[in-house]
């Protein structure tokens, strides 16, 4: 681009870094990518994230990584200026100019206000005391995390959409938690009382106490909140209090600056405020009378407001209809419309007592006014649709409240009953995506996965409680192509993929093979080879220390520690770290090769010595005799760490420039019992010459005068592949720590049996670099999850049977010494 193009953009500053002006900034850039130079002033030090996915992350289900919208990259590839945690503090509009808390003054052509809401903080004595918190963005969320890890009680003061979804997080993370509201029954703006009344029974069953119709007093304490006494005298005990009461336009910057300005900004169908340059999006604004807390219409905002920016012939914002969901795992509430009794109202009620589902339809003059479902919101999208559109529902009337799939008399498959949806039609109401929207991305994309239209439309990839509508639009549109292309179920014994089933496990709080496969819906009732180890794979990943082990789903190998031959005997493969032994070693397994009558010793590939050839009822005294000479399995069935092949490096090689053979038995003792979804071999090459052949494993360490070369992803299989440079690090304990850093993201995030290379390739290796090189408290938080698995490790069963004791110990990375086995399990 010439120096004159960059010289006729237009300066467009935008105050706020939320969902709003990021939406703003994805629309324009979309219609007119180089109109203007854009500049964000933001006053959280972090990237746009995805506020509404806050209570997974309190809730444990999601990491802060997993709910950004926008990283850094985006910025960058966009030339968006983004100054983080910088916030204006005063707009002067006769010289079109802002002024920020730190003195930089910047000019505009176009101004966007997108300053969000503040939360409201009830009068009363003891709010500003420590441990009162609101809940509203990341930093409130990391309070709550570290009042939760000291256990205690928490009083959550608020029974609407966001106080519910803290109680439910503060609850998972081991907190006695109460929720005190106000009015008789909870979320009384979105439900009627017959839905809060099971949605009340769904929060206590979590352990939660709920009071209702109970005001809050004051808040106690000296230096730190220890109460809330309410106003009947009662006392509750707090060691930390969440005021969750509702949220006002923050407006302060734009009355100041002598903008119009009532409950929020006041802007026209074009989001124009009352200065011609000046525009606002979001929670800030005012529109028509009404102010929007929910990211629908702020999206329905967004887009009116980037075209109009972008030159274009629009017809104006008008405003909107909202749905309410609320996202606390295993509760299903949809809310939309009005749903206030009134004599000219007439309503349609299902109740299923038993199965704790409850729906009601408001009609006026045979329209949809409001929609209530709580047990089942399967057809919330389609209640939805009519009443925006206002639909005579007259001829459905009968069969209204069994859903679309009852309409017409023959009941729909649910990719029909997607197809009889409007293109307009609300799939994904996190981010405001429609039907006609997902159709068109599969259509001009080529798009065939669920994974696909999350990556180019957003759709499914917040609360995830519209996977299945996504889905059946791709099955929809790609018709008979979508079985080749479209999800893979795990085996025949479930229709959910193994990404599912992972987060299943997590959300549910699944902890055993029979839970998962109940809860579930398993078709079978063992599960099948397929199934069952992947289903033990993700229990110990998500619960180290807490699940158990279940031998039964592992493989006939990983049961005996030892690999079984075509002749139905069984090899042994004891560790040697780093591929270095000793004459005592030699010795013991000399003597175990003449007593078992092992006529086959072979030296591997990575370097250690095979035995084939053993009975099965003979492995329990092999292992003993080796146990008790300090060797250990090899783990050469493992889906796990297997070996860490080294050169001799620094230390005999006079082209060595680091000690290879060192650092690998280092990773090999920290790395060794560690789980992963599939079989890992590391590589530690002293130099360039690569003598360990580090650039075809699943990791590989390269040293260099200046330190060490991170490789990942490699593969020297019916697969061939050269690795990808991870990155640099200068000391070995930060090339342990990187690492195992890396693998902890693999067994996170790969599934069952995926190989390094085949995860790095679907993930990315840019966005594994970042999450490993650039994102030190990614990072950091990775390696003390991986610490916690490793001391979580149990013992090799035949070890502990044969020898009657423990081997090794797990060493922490900042204690990495000499030491002699690791249990192999």
């Amino acid at each position: 681009m010439s120096q004159d193009d960059v010289s006729r953009r237009r300066k467009l500053l935008v105050l706020g870094n939320g969902m709003a002006a990021g939406r703003v900034l994805e629309e324009l850039f979309a219609r007119a990518p180089d109109r203007y130079d854009v500049t964000i002033f933001g006053a959280e030090p972090r990237v746009n994230y995805d506020r509404i996915m806050l209570s997974p992350v309190l809730a444990g289900e999601k990491k802060f990584d997993d709910i950004v919208v926008h990283d850094d990259a985006w910025y960058a590839k966009h030339n968006v200026d983004l100054r983080k945690g910088e916030t204006v503090v005063a707009i002067d509009r006769a010289a079109r100019n802002v002024r920020t808390h730190s003195g930089i003054v910047e000019r505009y052509d176009d101004l966007i206000i997108a300053t969000g809401s503040r939360p409201i903080l009830i009068p009363v004595p003891g709010a500003e005391l420590p441990g009162v918190v609101t809940f509203r963005d990341l930093d409130d969320v990391n309070a709550m995390l570290a009042a939760a890890s000291g256990g205690g009680n928490a009083v959550v003061i608020g029974g609407g959409l966001l106080g519910l979804e803290a109680a439910a997080g503060l609850a998972a993370n081991g907190m006695r938690t109460t929720v005190v509201h106000l009015m008789p029954t909870l979320m009384e703006r979105q439900l009627d009382p017959n839905a809060a009344y099971l949605l009340q029974k769904a929060i206590e069953k979590r352990g939660i106490e709920v009071l209702t119709s109970a005001n809050t007093n004051a808040i106690l304490g000296d230096t730190h909140v220890t109460g809330v006494r309410l106003e009947d005298g009662r006392t509750l005990s707090a060691d930390l209090v969440v005021m969750a009461v509702g949220i006002r336009p923050n407006i302060a910057l734009a009355k100041e600056a002598g903008l119009e300005v009532k409950r929020g900004v006041i802007v026209d169908d074009l989001l124009r405020t009352s200065d011609e340059n000046i525009f606002a999006v979001g929670e800030c604004v005012e529109h028509r009378g009404q102010c929007y807390g929910l990211v629908a219409p702020l999206y329905e905002m967004a887009k009116t407001l980037a075209a109009s920016l972008a030159g274009e012939q629009v017809s104006g914002y008008t405003g909107s209809a909202t749905s309410t969901k609320l996202k606390v795992t295993g509760v299903d509430l949809f809310s939309a419309g009005d749903f206030s009794e009134g004599n000219e109202n007439d309503e349609v009620v299902l109740r299923d007592p038993r199965r704790g589902i409850y729906k009601r339809v408001i009609l006026r003059d045979n329209k949809i006014i409001g929609a209530v479902l709580y047990g089942d919101t399967a057809d919330g999208s389609w209640y939805f649709d009519l009443l925006k559109k206002g639909a005579d529902i007259a001829e459905m009337r009968d069969t209204l409240i069994f859903g679309q799939a009852y309409q017409g008399g023959v009941p729909m498959d649910p990719a029909a009953a997607i197809a009889a949806l409007s293109e307009d039609a609300e799939i994904c109401g996190c981010n405001g995506v429609c039907k006609g929207a997902i159709s068109q991305a599969i259509i001009t994309k080529g798009l065939t996965t669920i994974d696909d239209v999350r990556a180019q439309t957003k759709a499914s990839s917040s609360c995830g409680q519209c996977t299945s509508k996504v889905e059946s639009i791709l099955k929809f549109t790609l018709g008979d192509s979508y079985s080749a292309a479209g999800r893979k179920a795990m085996c025949k014994c479930t229709d959910l993929t193994h990404e599912e089933v992972r987060g299943f496990i997590i959300s549910k709080s699944l902890k055993s093979v029979p839970a998962v496969m109940q809860e579930l819906g398993w078709k079978t009732s063992c599960g099948c080879p397929t199934c069952r180890p992947a289903m033990n794979y993700y229990l110990l990943c998500a619960w180290p220390g807490e699940y158990r082990d279940d031998a039964q789903s592992r493989y006939i190998n990983e049961r005996v520690h030892a690999n079984i031959q075509k002749d139905g005997t069984f090899s042994i493969v004891p560790r040697m770290w780093g591929g270095v032994t000793t004459p005592d070693e030699l010795r013991a397994i000399a003597d175990v090769a003449e007593r078992f009558n092992i006529k086959t010793v072979k030296v591997t590939g990575g370097q250690r010595i095979d035995l084939l050839g053993f009975k099965k009822s003979d492995l329990p005294a092999a292992w003993a005799q080796l146990n008790a000479a300090g060797l250990m399995s090899g783990a050469a069935y493992a889906k796990g760490l297997r070996t860490v092949k080294t050169c001799v490096g620094s230390e005999w090689c006079r082209f060595g420039t680091q000690d290879s053979t060192g650092l690998g038995i280092k990773l090999e003792r920290f790395l060794c019992g560690s789980w992963t979804p599939a079989k890992l071999k590391l590589g530690v090459s002293g130099c360039p010459r690569n003598c360990a052949e580090a650039t075809v494993k699943d990791i590989g360490i390269i040293c260099v005068e200046s330190g060490y070369d991170i490789h990942i992803a490699g593969a020297a299989g019916l697969h061939v592949r050269g690795t990808d440079l991870l990155g640099h690090v200068d000391t070995e304990e930060d090339a342990i720590e990187y690492v195992a850093a890396f693998m902890q993201l693999y067994r996170e995030q790969a599934a069952y049996l995926e190989r390094v290379w085949k995860w790095v390739e679907k993930y990315g290796l840019d966005r594994v670099r970042t999450e490993i090189m650039d994102d030190h408290d990614g990072r950091k938080a990775l390696l003390e999850r991986f610490q916690k698995s490793q001391l979580a490790v149990r013992r090799d069963p035949w070890a502990e049977r044969a020898a009657g004791r423990e081997l090794h110990e797990f060493t922490p990375l900042a204690a990495l010494a000499p030491i002699t086995a690791v249990a192999a399990e």
